[in-house]
């Protein structure tokens, strides 16, 4: 199924019919909240970037040859007007959101039930690694939400940011290092 995003390319935005209108920034929005509100941690900055994004993409359509590429070209513009935001607010980083911490819910922590004392813990630890997730670079949480949220491989998250595989690998490994290396600051102060 061809995205209507494609529309803009051919025509005025401004010129189409207002259902058209709707549905193409439908289409948008579903496109672009996911990876915005996982950097921003808050639904009107969300909502805000949103509208800034699709303005900036209906005022300069590229000429972009093959859907990939139109595409490619929105999701950059997204992640930059993203990046554009954290640096202008520069958001406190310091809440906890426990859904986003990237546990794998099928390990066996205990053998029998977990303990009062190890629900605790393990409460904890995921608040840690959430701050440190949410301290990390945007550029490195946009990584990890694509490596393990959305579960993408690297060859995919290559296509979706224009790089190489190498250098995903490269760039995640550094953000495991640093989420590693701030997890094992504040873990090893508290413990």
């Amino acid at each position: 199924m061809q995205s209507k995003l494609l529309l803009l390319l051919d025509c005025n935005f401004t010129a189409l019919h207002s259902e058209l209108q709707r549905e193409i920034y439908a289409e948008f929005y579903k496109m672009v909240y996911g990876a915005i509100i996982y950097m921003v941690k808050d639904h009107a900055a969300t909502e805000d970037i949103i509208q800034d994004s699709f303005l900036k993409v209906i005022r300069n359509i590229p000429k972009a040859d093959t859907e990939n590429q139109f595409l490619s070209w929105i999701r950059v513009v997204v992640k930059n007007t993203t990046y554009n935001y954290l640096r202008k607010y520069k958001k406190i980083r310091n809440e906890v959101d426990v859904d986003s911490v990237f546990i794998n819910e099928s390990t066996d922590y205990t053998t029998d039930t977990i303990t009062v004392e190890k629900e605790v813990e393990l409460k904890a630890m995921t608040e840690v690694i959430d701050k440190c997730l949410f301290e990390l670079k945007p550029e490195y949480r946009a990584l990890m939400e694509l490596r393990w949220k959305q579960k993408l491989s690297y060859k995919e998250i290559a296509v979706h940011l224009e790089t190489t595989e190498q250098t995903v690998k490269y760039k995640l490994h550094r953000a495991r290092e640093a989420i590693k290396k701030k997890f094992l600051k504040v873990w090893g102060d508290s413990k």
